[in-house]
C-alpha cells in the first residue's frame, strides 16, 4: 500500500512539474532584420556592393574599349602586335573573372562578419528574457511548422523593446523602405 501511495505521489509530482514547464516563442528572424544594427550592416553592404559593381563595370569598359580597338586595327597590325593585343585582352578577361569570384567571396565574408554580432545580441536578449521568465524552452517561430500560441508566451515584443526596434516597424515596412531606397538609387544613376 505504501508503495502504491509513493508511486502515485511521484507520478503526481512529475505531472505537477511538467505542468509548470513554461514555453515561449520568438520571431528571431524579425529581431535580427529589424534591429538598428542591421540597418547599419545593410548600408555598409550596399556601399561595398556598389563599389565592387563600379570596379567591375570599369574593368568591363576597359575590355570593351580595347576589344573595339583590336577589331578596328587588327588587320593592319603585324603578327607580334596582334598577338600582344590578344594576350592583353585575355589577361583582362582573366582579371575580370578572378575579380568577380574574389569579390563575391569577400562580400559574403563581410556580410557574415557584420551580421554575427547582431545574431549574438539577439541570442543574448532572448536568453536573458527566457531566464527572467523561467522558461524551459524558447522556440523560433520563423522556422517552426506549427506552434500553439495559447500554450506558449510570445517574447518577441519584449525582445523588440530590448533591442531598440522602433514601435510599428515590421518586416513589411522594412521591405517598403528597402524598395524605396532601391528605386531612389536607380533614379540617381
Amino acid at each position: 500500500m505504501k508503495k502504491i501511495v509513493l508511486i502515485a505521489a511521484a507520478v503526481s509530482l512529475t505531472f505537477a512539474a511538467s505542468a509548470q514547464n513554461k514555453f515561449a516563442h520568438v520571431n528571431f528572424s524579425e529581431l535580427v532584420q529589424l534591429c538598428p544594427e542591421a540597418d547599419e550592416a545593410r548600408t555598409t553592404m550596399t556601399a561595398a556592393s556598389q563599389e565592387a559593381q563600379d570596379t567591375y563595370q570599369a574593368m568591363i569598359a576597359e575590355f570593351q574599349t580595347k576589344y573595339q580597338d583590336y577589331e578596328a586595327k587588327a588587320a593592319t597590325w603585324s603578327d607580334s602586335i596582334r598577338t600582344s593585343k590578344e594576350k592583353e585582352l585575355t589577361d583582362i578577361q582573366t582579371r575580370i573573372q578572378e575579380f568577380s569570384q574574389s569579390v563575391e567571396a569577400e562580400l559574403q565574408q563581410q556580410q557574415q562578419s557584420l551580421m554575427a554580432p547582431i545574431y549574438e545580441k539577439a541570442r543574448n536578449v532572448v536568453s536573458q528574457l527566457a531566464k527572467e521568465g523561467s522558461y524551459v524552452y524558447v522556440f523560433d517561430i520563423s522556422s517552426l511548422l506549427y506552434y500553439d500560441d495559447t500554450q506558449s508566451t510570445d517574447l518577441t515584443p519584449a525582445a523588440r523593446t530590448a533591442m531598440n526596434i522602433p514601435e510599428g516597424r515590421t518586416l513589411e515596412t522594412l521591405q517598403a523602405e528597402l524598395q524605396a531606397q532601391a528605386e531612389q538609387t536607380q533614379v540617381q544613376q
